[in-house]
């Protein structure tokens, strides 16, 4: 059976959740719409979700339109949730972009627009919200063209009869005007020859384009209706059946698949949901992360195998997390890899960290919960704290309060929250060398020799490790040893934050054939990286916003000096009597106040669009982050934190 994986996706109250309800209930899987509000959607399943009314991870349901099987992705419309939009975009073969006729083009939705674009994800527009007061129709359809892609194609529209913004709304299929046949023909050679030949391409041969277009990239088509009411859904359905490319995959290649999203059951056994690209997967398999114990595949109830296509409920994989991937080599996987990696650019990590406490004290369940709360969102990268406290990263406070409420509901654990702080990045300042001969110093007592110069690395290269000692001059333990310490140590720079965009090259080695085991390398590389990152010395980054505003005129004197209070530095200021537009950055710590602070300075009339786009040197060097280390640039320090780990 064909099928075709789509995921939902929206800015939040864009109605997402409301559609995929509707999509259910239109072919026939569910006899009754679920409500957002009341809590009994099929997708929104955990109790967290429910009683909030927003999705928090990505759920999977299956349709059938005819003999095609569709497995719907609904993701999380919240930025909070960002990371698991992010792992469900390397999975689908097309996306379905959510808007609202009333609050039209929102910042989340530019954003999600934009790398469904870089990536190429085919994906159909749907305006959500026509039947509500406010909605609108050719106003909207022109944002879109504006601030999502020119390449917009209107499927359907709103009968002028019946109009947008009513209860009686309708919609109807829209011939191809003019327009969306000179859209076509700039990715379509036959339909440039018939207009320059002053032929207008039949209805059926501006389709036949269109799905030809939508399938490649080129083409977005748009489609108007009302999930509440289920006009329009219909003609939506028909754009999934008849616009979006079928899942692929050689059923006879070696088994290879992405897990995008992990469920834990009241015992905290793991389901993994894994999309197949290649081979086919069974009950009892064998795999890198266990034995499967049990597979069910969505929409194909008593299935006894997965194919390329389908997503599986895998369970027996007790080592398994978010991200896992199922095979090697060459093939499709690369090219997913090469997918995910693409979307950094658009998605950025979190910038917020919090340190978290047990109330009762109980640190290990505490951090036992945590790490098990990451092998779903491994983003979240929780560390334990001297002390007893644990630090996890966020993208807001609404996803602290939600990790609140799971450890609470799921775990039992009642936890404490100190107040989020930005995440700062380090960067390599200049060049630094240092070696530590094991002869040097008998007080370290590690028989080992190692030598590394740091250096700045390209932009967003991350961490490199390089090698000018002669090949072989180690043991392969030994190399294997120090450069996943080095990498691993690289996680705290100077002043405790991540160093990124830098290059670690081992110039110096030697070992006691006698003497040295692998752990001497271990301790020793800690050492000797920060006393040559202190030779470099590091410089510290902040993450920073992108932002577009726009603004009457006689407030831009007012709202500059905000902008310039926060820390923005203006890139584009223009206008003139009636409004101006400025753009710029600022860091992301300053955003929510500059979003505060803006309706009253412009009566409510601005227009402020932002999101995260990398980071920048700090002006004022923030305080240190506590160390979890020992502080390897302090040698005595460091001992006695060796000799506290191995008592």
């Amino acid at each position: 059976m064909p099928t075709v994986n789509i995921g939902i996706l929206a800015h939040v109250d864009a109605g997402k959740t409301s559609l995929t309800e509707r999509l259910l209930f239109e072919t026939g899987v569910i006899g009754r719409l679920g409500s957002v509000d009341a809590g009994t959607t099929q997708t929104d399943r955990g109790e967290i979700e429910r009683r909030r009314g927003i999705t928090i991870k990505s759920a999977v349901a299956a349709f059938a339109v005819g003999d095609l099987r569709v497995n719907l992705i609904d993701t999380p419309g919240h930025s909070d949730f960002v990371a698991e939009v992010e792992r469900a975009l390397g999975v689908l073969d097309g996306a379905v972009l959510v808007l609202s006729a009333v609050e039209g083009v929102q910042a989340h939705t530019r954003r999600l627009m934009k790398t469904l674009r870089r990536l190429r994800v085919p994906t159909l527009l749907f305006v959500n919200k026509v039947d509500r007061v406010g909605a609108r129709h050719e106003e909207l359809l022109a944002d879109v063209r504006r601030l999502l892609t020119p390449d917009a194609v209107a499927v359907t529209a709103v009968t002028a009869v019946e109009g947008v913004g009513t209860k009686a709304a309708r919609v109807y299929t829209a011939g191809f005007a003019g327009a969306d046949a000179e859209r076509l023909a700039d990715h379509d050679d036959a339909i440039l020859a018939a207009l320059v030949d002053d032929r207008v391409p039949g209805e059926a041969e501006l389709r036949a384009a269109l799905a030809r277009q939508t399938a490649l990239g080129n083409a977005y088509p748009v489609y108007f209706g009302s999930a509440i009411t289920g006009v329009g859904v219909a003609e939506l359905v028909g754009g999934v059946r008849d616009l979006l490319p079928r899942a692929g995959g050689d059923a006879d290649g070696e088994t290879r698949g992405t897990v995008f999203a992990i469920e834990r059951g009241r015992a905290g056994e793991k389901t993994a949901y894994v999309r197949l690209r290649d081979g086919v997967l069974r009950t009892r398999d064998r795999t890198a992360f266990g034995t499967v114990t049990a597979l069910d595949v969505v929409g194909v109830p008593g299935a006894a195998e997965a194919r390329p296509g389908d997503i599986a409920k895998v369970r027996g994989l007790a080592g398994i997390r978010v991200g896992d991937r199922f095979g090697s080599g060459a093939g499709a996987e690369d090219d997913e890899a090469a997918a995910t990696a693409a979307t950094a650019a658009d998605f950025a990590s979190p910038s917020l960290e919090t340190v978290v406490r047990a109330a009762d004290g109980d640190r290990t369940r505490l951090h036992a919960a945590l790490v098990e709360m990451a092998d779903q969102d491994p983003l979240i990268r929780t560390r334990a704290l001297p002390g007893g406290e644990s630090s996890v990263l966020l993208y807001g406070e609404v996803q602290k309060e939600v990790v609140a409420a799971t450890l609470a509901e799921e775990y039992g654990v009642e936890a404490l929250f100190a107040p989020s702080r930005t995440v700062y990045t380090e960067r390599p300042s200049g060049v630094g060398e240092y070696s530590e001969d094991m002869n040097h110093d008998p007080s370290t007592r590690l028989r080992a020799t190692l030598g590394f110069r740091v250096a700045p690395g390209a932009a967003a290269s991350g961490r490199v490790f390089r090698y000018e000692t002669e090949l072989g001059a180690l043991p392969p333990v030994y190399h294997r040893a120090t450069e996943e310490t080095v990498l691993r140590s690289l996680e705290q720079g100077l002043d405790g934050w991540e160093v990124t965009d830098v290059v670690v090259t081992m110039v110096h080695s030697g070992f006691c054939s006698v003497t040295s085991v692998a752990g001497d390398f271990r301790k020793l590389a800690p050492f000797v990286l920060m006393r040559a990152l202190t030779a470099a010395g590091t410089e510290v980054f902040e993450p920073c916003h992108a932002f577009e505003l726009d603004v009457p005129a006689d407030t831009v004197s007012a709202v500059l000096s905000a902008l310039i209070a926060a820390e923005a530095e203006i890139e584009v200021s223009e206008g003139g009597t009636a409004a101006w537009s400025l753009r710029g950055n600022l860091p992301a710590r300053t955003v929510r106040d500059v979003e505060k602070t803006l309706p009253a300075l412009t009566r409510g009339e601005a227009v402020w669009l932002s999101q995260a786009a990398g980071d920048r040197p700090v002006r004022s060097r923030p305080a240190p982050r506590e160390r979890t280390d020992g502080n390897p640039a302090e040698l005595e320090q460091y001992l006695r934190y060796l000799a506290l780990e191995k008592a």
